[in-house]
This record gives structure tokens, sequence and C-alpha cells, in this order.
């Protein structure tokens, strides 16, 4: 397992058109920097129609990044997640 380095640079983003809501990041993040919960109306009306369907199929539930802030970079999320759902993001200054 690797350590997490701090990186104020990275963020993580995720993808709902593919998040399944799996918690597999919940799970693997040091920093308690995820949790799934119902998808909020205005991201759901983003979805398209594949992303709205898999969204419904598991539950209407996805991931969000409320403590983003203490992400570190590690990158365990984006390994653990199943869909390939999350990447990490240069913050843009």
């Amino acid at each position: 397992m690797s350590e997490c380095k701090p990186s104020a640079q990275l963020r993580p983003v995720i993808n709902r058109n593919k998040c399944e809501g799996k918690s597999d990041c919940v799970r693997v993040c040091p920093k308690n920097v995820f949790e799934v919960r119902v998808i909020d109306a205005p991201d759901k009306a983003k979805l398209s129609l594949i992303g709205r369907l898999k969204n419904a199929a598991h539950g209407g539930k996805t991931a969000y990044t409320p403590r983003a802030d203490a992400c570190e970079s590690c990158g365990l999320c984006v390994t653990a997640c199943p869909e390939k759902a999350i990447k990490l993001e240069r913050l843009v200054g």
C-alpha cells in the first residue's frame, strides 16, 4: 500500500456517468474525503441517458467529495474504483 503524499495541486474528480456508488473509495481513503449518497438533482440532470439508467439501477447513489481539501493525492481511490470513475485532476489556479 502506498503512503499518501501531500499535493495541493490534485483533487479527486468523479465521473458520475460511470460511478455506481459502491463505496470502494470511501473504504480506502485514509483522509475520509468521500461519501456516497443519493445524487443531487443538478448532477442528475447532467447525466447522459446511459448514466441515468446506470444511476437508477444502483439506487440513485453516487460518490461525492465533501472533504476534497483533505485529499493528499495518494491515488488509492483511483485504484479501488471498479468503474474507473475517479481521477485526480490538477486544480485550476
